[in-house]
């Protein structure tokens, strides 16, 4: 039994890798630690490997798209607010972008779905294209530290969750699983630091 599980380890090393570094990674994210974005640029490293192997074409191009916001996040959250010498803080999505975002959602799903159906051999390219989707929309709004991203990685994680079980990824399910829970607890989380913010700024400018 023990050497199965080494056994099994070691052939499937860089996803039981990923799927750790990923945990670390969200975490650090609810944290609103710095070491979120290199890690999750390691994170997405590895999966490219991972989702290649498995024929998850676009997951493979979305954690290429994560490396390259890991930068730009990663910049973002260094800089913080020049106009007012601060730090990046937790803030509500602008009303004005929900309609830019939905647009990215659906102009990439359907992008997305088109590649898939007609120039791979991806066994689900509808599901792998929602998830796709969405994701490239909520790591930009993580980016930004716009609160409502946990809401989408709730359901892209559960989502994803059910994919990879189809796939028989299992340490990536384990990963999604705890995602979405994650997710949840990141959710109330910055929502509860957005009030205590808002809380300071009213006294502030009493």
């Amino acid at each position: 039994m023990i050497d199965q599980v080494i056994d099994w380890l070691t052939t499937n090393w860089v996803e039981v890798t990923a799927a750790i570094l990923g945990i670390v990674y969200i975490f650090l994210s609810i944290k609103q630690n710095i070491l979120t974005w290199p890690v999750g640029l390691l994170t997405s490293a590895l999966y490219i490997y991972v989702f290649f192997v498995s024929k998850f074409y676009a997951d493979m191009a979305l954690q290429g798209y994560y490396v390259v916001v890991s930068f730009y996040g990663w910049y973002l959250w260094l800089k913080g607010n020049e106009k007012e010498e601060a730090s990046l803080e937790v803030s509500k999505t602008p009303r004005h972008l929900w309609l830019w975002l939905i647009f990215a959602s659906v102009g990439s799903f359907l992008l997305i779905e088109f590649v898939l159906q007609h120039y791979t051999d991806s066994p689900i390219p509808v599901g792998d294209a929602i998830t796709t989707a969405l994701s490239l929309v909520a790591t930009w709004m993580l980016a930004k530290k716009y609160l409502e991203h946990w809401l989408i990685w709730v359901f892209v994680d559960a989502l994803s969750t059910a994919l990879y079980a189809f796939k028989g990824l299992w340490p990536t399910v384990i990963l999604f699983s705890v995602y979405t829970i994650m997710a949840i607890a990141g959710y109330f989380q910055w929502r509860k630091e957005l009030k205590e913010l808002q809380v300071q700024t009213v006294n502030a400018s009493r």
